[in-house]
């Protein structure tokens, strides 16, 4: 979510060399106002911030050679005209080519299902959640063997007040035809909720992204930071449930390549267990463990990588981004209304 009550957008211009570097940062900073001290300075327009995309130089031969993906698709606009503020998404995996989203805060404790043509399969209200700021889900394992779970990270905290921030874990529902008769209004009900309750070891963040490692079940959020980088805190399986609270531990921290490398406001861990893919409002970023190393043992490495860039091409505010039940794809959304469904698909790697 931006931060209420003005919208900070993010400027995705990369880092120029020397004095325009300078130029750059102070300018846009002057726009973000005292970033540093926490002040809330009138932040740039979409149309700034679309300008600055386009001032951005084309990618040379070898970063084209180097890009894993191909030009973005846009799949669909979602039906439902309750998703206004697609914050989170995540591919099902009990319900194969079906996705989950859910609307950003001030929102009830909903999840909307949708299929890749964007019509709605179904609305389920998480029974026993609260909904103070949902920023992203992803699916995962959890304690029964074999059941997939959904995870709901009501992690958001624009004003760093939070003690404590919530997952909540509910197994996954399985959709039938009948279901896409529900509505915002009139919803179907998941099984009851495991409340996750966590802490930070360092004080509050405000964060937009939760990601769920598919073989270990350790949960990771990433924070959202205007000056520096976005740190990465971990939660080893298995969780403790309310009234116990977890304290996570921060393992890492990430630098996307564009002049404010810690908007982090969504992600997704593939489903082998070796890639990982972070966005901010325009466009995506994956990276990639190296090497043929497993996909559990030192998985934390993958912080410590240089990430691609990605295009999901016209975004009006990016919150959402998954990769697909076969990890072949990346799907993405937008918040404010009509909702794009976006896709890109893994090319082959020029030579």
């Amino acid at each position: 979510m931006i931060d209420a009550p003005h919208t900070r957008q993010q400027l995705a211009a990369p880092f120029l060399p020397g004095v325009a570097l300078l130029l750059a940062a102070v300018a846009a900073l002057a726009a973000c106002g005292d970033a540093a001290t926490g002040a809330r300075g009138k932040p740039p327009s979409v149309e700034q911030v679309k300008r600055q995309n386009k001032s951005r130089p084309a990618a040379t031969p070898e970063q084209e050679a180097r890009a894993p993906y191909g030009a973005p698709a846009r799949l669909a606009t979602l039906e439902d005209e309750a998703v206004r503020e697609s914050s989170g998404l995540a591919a099902s995996r009990r319900n194969p080519g079906l996705f989950w989203t859910h609307n950003d805060s001030g929102a009830a404790p909903l999840l909307h299902a949708f299929d890749r043509d964007g019509r709605r399969r179904g609305v389920w209200r998480v029974a026993g959640a609260a909904s103070i700021d949902w920023e992203d889900m992803d699916a995962g394992p959890g304690p029964q063997p074999g059941v997939t779970y959904l995870y709901v990270g009501d992690i958001g905290d624009n004003k760093r007040r939070r003690e404590e921030i919530v997952v909540y874990r509910v197994a996954e529902p399985e959709i039938t035809p009948a279901d896409a008769q529900t509505s915002a209004r009139a919803p179907r009900e998941t099984e009851p909720a495991a409340i996750l309750r966590l802490r930070y070891p360092d004080g509050a963040h405000d964060a937009e992204a939760l990601l769920v490692h598919p073989s270990s079940g350790d949960l990771y959020v990433v924070t959202k930071e205007i000056v520096g980088g976005a740190g990465v805190y971990k939660l080893a399986a298995p969780p403790s449930v309310a009234p116990s609270v977890n304290t996570l531990k921060r393992v890492g921290e990430v630098r996307l390549p564009v002049l404010f490398g810690g908007l982090v406001t969504g992600g997704d861990i593939s489903p082998d267990g070796r890639r990982v893919v972070l966005c901010d409002y325009t466009s995506g970023y994956e990276f990639v463990l190296p090497g043929g190393g497993a996909a559990t043992a030192g998985f934390d490495g993958v912080w410590n990588q240089s990430p691609l860039a990605i295009d999901f091409g016209e975004r009006q505010q990016g919150e959402a981004v998954c990769y697909g039940a076969d990890g072949e794809s990346i799907f993405a959304t937008s918040e404010k209304r009509p909702v794009p469904f976006i896709e890109v698909r893994r090319a082959a790697l020029k030579k």
